[in-house]
């Protein structure tokens, strides 16, 4: 009963929403999640007889991970995307004339915990790009991973992503394809173009590559394209021998980014555009890091810190 109505979402979500493949396949496995449960709890529940109450259960028990499994409370941010897709479908079932009324209105989107970001200093980074071995083709482009993370603030994704038509080094810029299949410009430091340059020339050309792999940039040994995993595990490994002993993935280059250009005062709506960020509080986060300008100014200026 409950997916008759699945087709005609898909196209509601592709062409009146606009979203991506990726939010269109997330919002349809939020749908299934919840339909799967109400053939469990009730089977004769209808989009026109579910309620609230109903809904509280659904997310009571997605949180609460039963005894005899192995699982995991979803995380608060996954938690509001399974949420948003259910009020994107019952959307849907409104302006179809399907339901009278939203249900899903009442839910209370849960919120996010606004922990501060793991950064590395620019003396950490260079602690741990320094002792890598720049002659293997693993130390070749897990140097060039961590240029490009750190000077142009990419998600790993967008990075694993580059092809090698995104790259305009006369302009000094790279092309970025970031989610929802948005497009922007960064620019990209003297120093990690001539890394690229030299991984493309002395290394990248060594790699028999796969086919339908011949663009990208980032290939494995086997010519295939570089997956997460392996960044994740090549960034693990580098900042175990430069003895760091912070929680570190890909991510953190990119908090890293961010961070720097907050603390040398630059303008917030700049660092959201080079970020990629759909709006301007993904990016204040980093205001909340620049605690040392903090303190000069009370040193500056509050009586109190001004005392001998």
């Amino acid at each position: 009963m409950w997916r008759t109505y699945l087709k005609g979402f898909k196209s509601y979500l592709v062409l009146e929403r606009g979203f991506s493949q990726n939010t269109k396949d997330a919002y349809l496995r939020d749908c299934e999640r919840l339909f799967s449960f109400l053939e469990e709890y009730d089977p004769s529940i209808t989009p026109k007889t579910l309620t609230y109450k109903h809904l509280q259960v659904f997310l009571k028990k997605i949180q609460t991970p039963d005894k005899d499994e192995e699982s995991r409370l979803l995380k608060i941010s996954t938690q509001k995307r399974l949420i948003s897709g259910i009020r994107a479908f019952y959307k849907y079932l409104l302006i179809e004339n399907i339901v009278d009324f939203d249900p899903t209105e009442l839910i209370e989107l849960p919120r996010l915990d606004m922990r501060l970001p793991v950064v590395l200093t620019n003396e950490e980074i260079i602690k741990m790009i320094n002792p890598i071995d720049k002659s293997t083709y693993r130390g070749a482009w897990t140097n060039l991973m961590l240029e490009i993370l750190y000077g142009a603030g990419l998600r790993i994704s967008e990075l694993l992503n580059l092809k090698l038509d995104d790259i305009y080094p006369k302009q000094e810029l790279i092309k970025v394809i970031g989610k929802g299949d948005k497009e922007r410009w960064v620019p990209l430091n003297k120093i990690a173009f001539k890394q690229l340059n030299l991984f493309l020339e002395n290394s990248r050309t060594q790699i028999k590559v796969k086919q339908g792999c011949e663009k990208f940039i980032f290939l494995n040994q086997r010519g295939g394209k570089l997956t997460r995993i392996a960044a994740y595990q090549a960034i693990k490994e580098i900042a175990e021998k430069a003895g760091i002993e912070k929680s570190i993935h890909p991510h953190t280059f990119r908090h890293s980014f961010a961070t720097e250009l907050m603390l040398a005062g630059a303008d917030i709506m700049v660092v959201r555009e080079l970020m990629g960020h759909a709006s301007v509080r993904s990016t204040e986060i980093y205001t909340h890091l620049n605690t040392k300008h903090l303190k000069e100014t009370l040193l500056l200026y509050h009586p109190l810190y001004n005392k001998h």
